[in-house]
């Protein structure tokens, strides 16, 4: 992650020597100060000695004025945490180290690859504006999203709508900071979402030409907390139909029977993965700062592994899914997607929370941290115990060579990597199937009822059959979909049904293989080069528990597909996000395996 630089305007005299740092933008000098509600990572809050939980000028001020002081000296106590170094005196060093856990930076910003601390440290400082930002985004969008980049075979495809009111949100949240200065992580950032979750500025398709006209009145739950937040809804990404399959394959507005493929920003003749592949393809090309998918047996973990992002499979309960286009409610859940970990986290904080819509959501109450980037410290992996299956690890010979790197990786940061023999009952766990075909005339029913816009003519599977305008290879999933009664649903997904109690089991038979050995985590290969990995995908789906993506290399000559990413993932307890980012956090740190796509970098 880059390190911000504060440039501060201070000359700091010590053992007759002075340090004069650059001057500090003007347009920033009489910025608002950041309040003290927003919460910071560790890195950017642990230096803090003024009580407000962020490091800023009046840290500096503090330490400037206690240069020279040493552990002997009085009043050492109150600044010792500043002693960095570890040398028992506080030191032009110690303050250089200060100033850089300032989320303010006047230098120019590179859009490519920025993490959202990069952006609020320049959007501070005054260098960029939020409405520069999104601008930016935009203008990558229409360079690059539908046209075929030289070196390229075909389009991204990855954004179905463009929010026309992106700008003026833009535009909203910089009158926020310049009044109240950074009253959030999101201000002002700029968000891409699968085109299954609702806007009230944008028309939500599901990535169906059958439902161009799905204007809803209200936003997803989740987008309510974002928009809370002061994010920046920039676009909808493009997705597979109703959020089937792993190819991200969509017709939303396209003639009857023409669809398009979502394309990889590493190789655009593969796919992009899905069914969150628009939002994995968009991210990862930087055509938005943060994007969010929804997962039901893989679909925001495969894009993500595909196109090397960070991909958090929450907890189901822990975000409510109102107002997002289901597939199967027993197993879907949304969660985002991001270049960092860090923006992971800060995008998770936006968008948890109870919601009487969703009942599931009440069993998160007392569970939920104030927020998930205090988790995130570079020593996490220092004492945790980690186990993997090792049937989960397959015997693709680049998977197998990055999954022994990336457990090396966590055992030289002070991690336990342990194997696993499964219990009776695991491959049960990972065997069992999805409910979209089951499930996906029921819980569709409940959000056309509930959700779907007045001008939506096909208000019924039948009806969407019936206009011809939607993938039309998938037309016999759709009829069997059809043809599912309720008492095959109740038998499946009922109280009693066979999915339910098996899913119930799953968490319980994880869970207890996890505390009978102490783990803090389970970790596997979330899939192979633009591959799945046997049925690693359905083990958080199957138990409901929170998992975690992170990229841990590419393959090289002599593997499968050259250049290609792989993730690791992390699986945990119920709502224990916070761990699996901590140690995801740290093992990113130590590994940087992310690559950006050479084909997507900066404008000309």
């Amino acid at each position: 992650m880059k390190k911000t630089t504060l440039r501060i305007v201070a000359a700091v005299s010590v053992a007759g020597s002075t340090i004069v740092a650059a001057g500090m933008a003007s347009g920033a000098a009489t910025a608002a100060p950041v309040p003290a509600s927003v919460s910071l990572p560790p890195y950017y809050s642990e230096l803090d000695v003024t009580g407000d939980e962020m490091v800023t000028t009046a840290d500096l001020s503090v330490a400037a004025d206690s240069l020279g002081l040493t552990e002997e000296s009085p009043g050492w106590s109150r600044v010792s945490v500043l002693d960095t170094d570890a040398d028992g005196e506080l030191t032009v060093l110690d303050l250089a180290d200060l100033s850089r856990r300032i989320i303010y930076d006047d230098g120019p910003l590179e859009l490519v690859e920025a993490s959202v601390i990069d952006m609020q440290a320049a959007m501070n400082a005054g260098v960029v504006t939020s409405e520069s930002i999104t601008q930016e985004y935009l203008d990558r969008i229409a360079a690059y999203d539908r046209t075929v980049v030289p070196g390229g075979s075909r389009p991204l495809n990855s954004i179905i709508t463009v929010n026309e009111q992106a700008l003026a949100s833009a535009a909203a949240a910089d009158e926020i900071r310049a009044s109240q200065g950074m009253t959030s992580m999101l201000l002002g950032v700029p968000i891409a979402l699968k085109d299954n979750y609702d806007t009230v500025d944008m028309v939500t398709t599901g990535g169906c030409a059958c439902w161009n006209e799905n204007q809803t009145a209200t936003d997803a739950s989740m987008v309510t907390g974002l928009r809370s937040d002061g994010a920046v809804i920039l676009a909808k990404a493009s997705l597979d139909e109703f959020a089937y399959g792993f190819v991200s394959e969509f017709s939303s507005f396209q003639d009857p029977g023409a669809t398009s493929l979502v394309a990889s920003p590493y190789d655009t003749t593969k796919t992009a993965g899905g069914s969150s592949g628009g939002t994995g393809a968009a991210i990862s090309a930087n055509l938005a700062a943060i994007g969010f998918g929804t997962d039901t047996g893989g679909s925001i973990r495969v894009p993500s592994s595909y196109n090397q992002l960070v991909g958090v499979r929450p907890t189901v309960g822990l975000a409510s899914r109102d107002g997002i286009i289901p597939l199967a409610l027993s197993q879907d859940t949304g969660g985002p997607m991001a270049r960092s970990v860090i923006d992971a986290a800060v995008a998770l904080d936006a968008v948890v929370g109870v919601d009487d819509a969703d009942p599931v959501t009440s069993r998160q109450q007392g569970l939920v941290p104030d927020s998930y980037t205090s988790f995130l410290d570079p020593d996490a992996l220092q004492g945790a115990r980690i186990g993997y299956v090792t049937s989960m690890v397959g015997s693709n010979a680049g998977t197998v060579r990055l999954f022994s790197e990336a457990t090396a990786a966590l055992t030289a940061q002070g991690a336990t990597v342990v194997t696993v023999t499964p219990p009776s009952g695991f491959a049960a766990v990972l065997n069992e199937g999805s409910g979209s075909t089951n499930e996906f005339l029921h819980d569709l029913d409940e959000y056309i009822a509930t959700h779907l816009g007045p001008e939506v003519e096909a208000r019924t599977l039948t009806d969407i059959l019936a206009t011809n305008s939607f993938v039309t290879s998938r037309r016999s999933i759709y009829e069997a979909r059809n043809a599912v009664t309720d008492a095959t649903y109740q038998a499946w997904a009922g109280e009693t049904g066979s999915h339910t109690v098996q899913l119930a089991a799953g968490k319980t038979l994880v869970t207890q293989m996890m505390e009978d050995l102490d783990l803090d985590a389970i970790i596997y290969p979330s899939t192979n080069a633009y591959g799945t990995q046997g049925t690693n995908m359905r083990l958080s789906p199957n138990t409901g528990m929170p998992s975690v993506t992170v990229p841990m290399g590419q393959t090289v000559a002599g593997e499968t597909l050259p250049g290609s990413g792989v993730n690791l993932e992390f699986l945990g307890r119920d709502f224990d996000e916070g761990t699996l980012l901590g140690l995801a956090y740290a093992f990113e740190q130590t590994t940087d395996a992310r690559t950006s796509p050479s084909l997507y970098g900066p404008l000309p």
